[in-house]
C-alpha cells in the first residue's frame, strides 16, 4: 500500500517548487524541467530568481548546441519556468517543495514551519541539506510526516546520484514516492539514513582521514599519494587533490562533524593536518594554494621522480617477485639474482609487507597487492643503506615504469587507502545504515570511485581485506584499523560483502 501510494504520487507530480537560486537551486531547477516538471523558482531576491530563470534558459541552449537536446524540447522545458519571487507565494498547486538555501539549521527550520502552514496537505516538503539531520529540521513543525532529505549533488544535471533521507517521523510512503520522481527525472535515487553524513559523506571519510593519517605520519608527500591512489587504484583522483577541490573549510569541519556524530568512532578520526590548513588559510583551488599551488585555477603538480644519479645494482628478488618483476627486469637487462641469499654487491627487493626480518641496510621493499602495472611503489626502511638503495633503486627505474618512493610503514600506502574505504563501508553496512548495493551505488554515483567498496572488497577477497587490517592494528595498536564486524563474519563463513544474509525476521512469520 506504502509503495503503491509513493509511486502514484510520483506519476502524477506535475509542479515543483525550487526555493534558494545558487548553483544547487539551478541545477535542480534544470533537471526537473528537462524532465517535465513545471519548476517554480522562488527566492528573498527576484533579480536572484531571473538570473536563475536566464542560467537554466542558456544552459538547455547549450545542450541544443552541442547535439544533446532538441530545440523543441528546450523550448519546452524553458516554457515550464515560472519565476515566483517569494518562497511563499502561494503554492497550493506545488507537489513537491524543495529547499536548496544557505547550511543554517535556524534558517532551514524557520523556512518550513512557514512552508508547512502554506503548502497544501499533499505537499511534499524537502531539504536539499549536505550535513544537517533532516530530524533535527523536521523538529520545528508541527507534523514532520511529509519532510525528508532529499540530496542533490553538485552539478545536479551531471551527476546522477541523489540521496533520499527519511527522518525520524518522516511517514512511510514519502521516501518511496521521492525515490520514483528521482527516478522518473533520470537519475539514480539511494534510501540513505538521517545519520551524520548521510549515506556518500560517510563512506568516503575512508579516503580522506586515512590520507590525511598517511600524511601526519611522513610516509609519503601529497603528490605521492594521489599518483598512488590514480595510477594503483584507479581513482579519478587523488585524496589530496580532492580535499582541494573540495576546500579544506568544507572538508575538515564535515570530517569533525562525522567524527563527533559518531561519538568519537576511530575510523572517521579527522587529522590536526586538515585543521591547521584550514587555519592557515590552505584550502586549495579557492586560496590559489592548498596540497597543490594553482596558478589561473591548474594544479602545479611537481615532476615525477626520475632515477638516481647511480649505476645499477644487481637486484635479488624474493621467490614471489621472480615471475612478475623478475620478467620486467630480465627485459630491460637488469642483472637479476635468484640464489637463497643476495650477493654482496646486491640489493634485496621483498614484498614491501614481509621487510621485517631482513637485513634492512640493503633491502628494499615493494608493493605487489595490485600488481605491478604502470608504477611501482617501492618502501625505504630507515636503515637502508643510501648507497645501496639509490642503487637499487636505479635498477628498478630501467623497467620503464613510473616509480613513487616512500617511507616503510605497516603496509604500503595503496593498502591502506583500499583497507580504509572497504572497512568504513563495512562499518555502515554492520549498523544497518545502508544496504550493500546502496553503499556501494551511492560511493560509485556519488563519489565517482572506481567500483562500490563492498564489491571491491569482495574482488580482492574478505579473508585478505581482513588480514591487512588485523596487520596494521596489530602493529600500530591504533584502533582505526579495528575490523568491521561485517567484516570478520564474512571472512570467516564465505559470505561476500554485499550479501546482508539472513536476518532474525527471514525466521518468523
Amino acid at each position: 500500500m506504502e509503495q503503491q501510494a509513493g509511486q502514484d504520487w510520483a506519476e502524477r507530480a506535475a509542479t515543483v517548487r525550487v526555493i534558494g537560486t545558487g548553483a544547487m537551486g539551478r541545477g535542480i531547477a534544470q533537471l526537473a524541467a528537462a524532465g517535465g516538471l513545471t519548476v517554480e523558482l522562488a527566492d528573498i531576491r527576484f533579480e536572484a530568481v531571473k538570473a536563475a530563470v536566464e542560467h537554466v534558459g542558456a544552459m538547455f541552449d547549450k545542450l541544443v548546441g552541442k547535439g544533446r537536446m532538441t530545440a523543441d524540447d528546450a523550448a519546452a522545458a524553458k516554457a515550464r519556468l515560472k519565476p515566483v519571487g517569494e518562497p511563499l507565494t502561494p503554492l497550493q498547486g506545488c507537489d513537491l517543495v524543495v529547499e536548496a538555501v544557505r547550511e543554517d539549521l535556524d534558517t532551514k527550520r524557520e523556512l518550513f514551519a512557514a512552508l508547512e502552514k502554506a503548502a497544501a496537505p499533499h505537499t511534499i516538503l524537502a531539504t536539499n541539506t549536505s550535513s544537517l539531520p533532516v530530524t533535527a529540521i523536521g523538529a520545528a513543525l508541527e507534523d514532520p510526516s511529509r519532510l525528508a532529505g532529499l540530496h542533490f549533488f553538485n552539478p545536479v544535471p551531471l551527476m546522477r546520484l541523489v540521496e533520499v533521507i527519511p527522518g525520524a517521523r518522516t511517514t512511510d510512503w514519502v521516501p518511496g514516492a521521492l525515490m520514483a520522481l528521482v527516478r522518473r527525472l533520470g537519475h539514480e535515487p539511494v534510501l540513505a539514513p538521517d545519520a551524520p553524513g548521510f549515506l556518500v559523506n560517510h563512506a568516503g571519510r575512508g579516503l580522506v582521514t586515512e590520507a590525511l593519517q598517511i600524511l601526519s605520519e611522513g610516509v609519503a608527500e601529497p603528490v605521492d599519494i594521489d599518483r598512488i591512489a590514480r595510477d594503483v587504484l584507479g581513482f579519478k583522483m587523488g585524496p589530496c587533490e580532492l580535499l582541494d577541490l573540495t576546500g579544506m573549510d568544507v572538508s575538515h569541519p564535515v570530517m569533525e562533524s562525522i567524527w563527533t556524530g559518531f561519538y568519537t568512532e576511530p575510523r572517521h578520526r579527522p587529522s590536526r593536518i586538515g585543521r591547521a590548513r584550514m587555519e592557515a588559510g590552505l584550502l586549495g583551488r579557492k586560496t590559489g594554494e592548498g596540497f597543490y599551488k594553482y596558478v589561473d585555477g591548474a594544479k602545479q603538480e611537481p615532476p615525477e621522480a626520475t632515477a638516481p644519479d647511480a649505476d645499477p645494482c644487481p637486484l635479488w628478488l624474493h621467490p614471489d617477485l621472480r615471475e612478475t618483476l623478475g620478467a620486467l627486469l630480465s627485459e630491460v637487462g637488469v642483472d637479476v639474482e635468484t640464489g637463497d641469499g643476495p650477493s654482496p654487491d646486491a640489493v634485496a627487493v621483498v614484498d614491501a609487507m614481509a621487510l621485517e626480518g631482513r637485513d634492512a641496510t640493503r633491502t628494499l621493499g615493494i608493493d605487489t597487492f595490485f600488481g605491478l602495472f604502470t608504477r611501482l611503489t617501492v618502501t625505504v626502511h630507515p636503515a637502508l643503506d643510501p648507497d645501496a638503495g639509490r642503487a637499487a633503486l636505479a635498477a628498478l627505474f630501467t623497467t620503464g615504469r613510473s616509480i613513487s618512493v616512500v617511507r616503510h610503514a605497516a603496509a604500503p600506502v595503496a593498502q591502506r587507502l583500499f583497507a580504509s574505504v572497504v572497512n568504513v563501508a563495512c562499518g555502515i553496512a554492520e549498523q544497518r545504515l545502508g544496504t550493500p548495493e546502496g553503499i556501494d551505488t551511492a560511493v560509485r554515483l556519488g563519489l565517482g570511485y572506481p567500483r562500490g567498496p563492498l564489491e571491491w572488497g569482495d574482488q580482492v577477497g574478505a579473508d585478505r581485506v581482513l588480514d591487512l587490517l588485523e596487520t596494521l592494528h596489530n602493529d600500530t595498536l591504533d584502533p582505526r584499523y579495528r575490523a568491521s564486524r561485517w567484516l570478520i563474519e564474512r571472512a570467516a563463513s564465505g559470505l561476500p560483502l554485499t550479501e546482508t544474509g539472513t536476518a532474525p525476521s527471514d525466521l518468523l512469520g
